[in-house]
């Protein structure tokens, strides 16, 4: 017997606004640089976390926090953290002549122990 056509249901449009939202994750660094060569680890490690960025929160255009980076090559270029904690925020571009309406800044977050944490949804302030 021949598929019969399914009937398109009408999509909802999406306001921007409830596209703002601020995550936080643990990112493990050490399964992404693993086998890299020791002077491209920290390069490699903030590319990867661009692309986890892009991957989790849906935009291509991704702004690290200079914060993240120092915490990043803290230890130098080959000794990479293991884990980080960061805050993803998809926040809205205003810029004129932007080619997406939202964008992802990422920032750092302290953490002392990565025992037990998940991945939290943050009021946006």
């Amino acid at each position: 017997m021949a598929p019969t056509k399914k009937e398109k249901k009408p999509t909802k449009t999406r306001s921007a606004l409830e596209d703002v939202v601020t995550r936080e994750y643990t990112i493990h660094l050490h399964k992404y640089v693993h086998g890299r060569s020791f002077k491209k680890r920290a390069p490699w490690a903030v590319k990867s976390i661009v692309s986890f960025a892009q991957k989790h929160m849906g935009t291509k255009d991704v702004r690290i926090d200079p914060k993240l980076n120092q915490q990043v090559w803290h230890q130098g270029i080959k000794s990479v953290p293991h884990r980080l904690r960061l805050k993803l925020e998809r926040k809205r571009n205003d810029e004129e002549n932007a080619k997406e309406k939202l964008y992802t800044y990422a920032s750092y977050v302290p953490a002392t122990s990565f025992k037990g944490l998940q991945t939290v949804v943050a009021d946006a302030e």
